[in-house]
């Protein structure tokens, strides 16, 4: 109780200056602990929200994925701003789409899996989003 007190006196400086009746100060110190305090205050919230956001948003389906049956999105690979090759499942069939400034453009029928050859790559685990996803994988 005595910390809690000690702490609300620090952070406000403006309750401490009117108890004591004289005229208010500026203070660097208890500047600088108050802009500590509210920073602290709005990370604390940003990850109770990102914590509780996750767990209401895990049962729910991303995106159309999981309302499809007939289309599906396989694989994407970017090669440039606006420029990507799209491996597409269409009612059992294969097809591998270009994605371009200009639009959609068919290159290639594949009949079966089979044809393309498989490369297994580990993702890239770099950057702040691989982070939170390491993050929420621990929680």
């Amino acid at each position: 109780m005595k910390r809690a007190v000690s702490a609300l006196l620090i952070i406000f400086p403006s309750i401490v200056s009117a108890a004591e009746g004289s005229v208010p100060e500026f203070s660097f110190i208890a500047s600088l602990l108050q802009m500590i305090a509210a920073l602290a205050l709005v990370v604390g919230l940003i990850l109770v929200t990102w914590h509780f956001s996750g767990k209401l948003m895990k049962g729910l389906p991303i995106g159309q994925q999981h309302l499809s049956k007939h289309i599906r999105l396989l694989e994407t690979r970017y090669f440039g701003p606006k420029k990507a090759l799209l491996l597409v499942e269409v009612g059992g069939e294969y097809l591998l789409l270009s994605s371009s400034d200009s639009g959609l453009a068919l290159i290639k029928q594949i009949d079966m899996l089979e044809d393309v050859e498989i490369i297994e790559e580990k993702p890239e685990q770099s950057g702040f989003a691989a982070l939170l996803t390491r993050l929420r994988q621990t929680s």
